[in-house]
């Protein structure tokens, strides 16, 4: 649906910002903004944040305005929830029709000793985002606490992507220490919050919504995800393990290494091109980030020591990481 992309520009606008030109720069469109019907591709948002982020100068852009806006907006999507029972039957219902509001990311649950909401990207590669990520996680939070008007503290909250340290407004608004860097984008609540009450539960209205949603989700355009998403995906878990192998990956996957290299060789590629694509771009993003040290960039990359790190990166740009990192900045 494109909200927190629709967000972020209105933050610009009230800023001073030349909305437009960066629009064009990620493949948008005004029109497409102010259609509020109009569906935007995950990759063109991920891409326009990043834009937003840094115009703003707000690396958590993401995170700041899940915190103010207005749940309703997610339609649908947040009225079936707000309408449910209990907070676990809301859960389960978010985890069922999250794809309505976002075909990008997978809302999954898992109940045992906690209840776990976990994010899984499809057809994204998970490494080229950050801020759609910390909204979203933020925005679950905001209505489990809105729905039980209760101000749930999570017990775990994990990111895949890298912040240094750990920003202390995080630990602050979840409730709990905050892991950047983990192999999985996950929040946990103590199970007890199952049985919660939705303080505007609606049984009546519920049952209407939920043919709705159901109608809402059988309509969505049927859509192939990119294989070698899955595989940059599955990568970028490993690396700086340096386990990275086909073998491992297709094994991670579930698949063999000869079906493996068929479904890469149908999109044009190879596991070596997609390994090496992948560190490129992981290389770029981190150079960015200005707390990480030359030798802490090549261990994330999975290389043994900086030279061969030095080496490769040489061999993509022509220039040593150090240079790059001096042109970025």
């Amino acid at each position: 649906m494109g909200i927190v992309t629709r967000l972020a520009c209105g933050r610009l606008k009230n800023e001073g910002v030349d909305v437009k030109a960066l629009l064009r720069k990620a493949g948008l469109t005004e029109q497409q903004i102010d259609d509020p019907c109009s569906r935007l591709a995950v990759k063109d948002q991920i891409r326009f944040l990043d834009l937003a982020a840094e115009a703003l100068k707000d690396e958590c852009l993401g995170f700041h305005l899940a915190q103010t806006f207005d749940l309703r907006m997610s339609g649908l999507f947040y009225y079936v929830l707000a309408s449910s029972e209990t907070l676990g039957e809301a859960l389960r219902r978010a985890a069922r029709y999250s794809a309505i509001v976002n075909e990008g990311i997978t809302l999954t649950l898992r109940e045992g000793r906690d209840v776990e909401i976990s994010l899984r990207y499809a057809g994204v590669p998970r490494h080229s985002d950050r801020q759609q990520i910390e909204f979203s996680m933020v925005a679950i939070v905001r209505v489990c606490r809105q729905l039980t008007n209760r101000q749930l503290p999570a017990s775990r909250v994990t990111f895949a992507h890298r912040r240094s340290g750990e920003p202390a407004e995080f630990k602050s608004f979840f409730g709990s220490n905050v892991v950047f860097g983990a192999s999985v984008d996950e929040i946990a609540f103590s199970r007890s919050i199952n049985e919660m009450a939705v303080v505007s539960a609606d049984p009546y209205l519920n049952e209407i919504l939920i043919t709705y949603c159901e109608q809402a989700l059988a309509n969505r355009p049927r859509k192939l995800n990119s294989f070698t998403s899955s595989v940059e995906n599955a990568i970028a878990v490993l690396l700086p393990h340096g386990q990275v192998r086909a073998g491992a990956i297709a094994r991670k996957l579930g698949v063999s290494r000869r079906t493996l290299a068929r479904r890469l060789s149908s999109e044009g590629l190879t596991f070596a091109r997609v390994l090496q694509r992948l560190k490129f771009d992981l290389a770029k993003r981190h150079l960015d980030d200005e707390t990480l040290s030359i030798s802490e960039i090549a261990w994330l990359l999975g290389y043994q020591d900086v030279s061969a790190f030095t080496n490769a990166f040489k061999r993509w740009t022509g220039k040593a990481p150090r240079t790059m990192r001096r042109d970025l900045h």
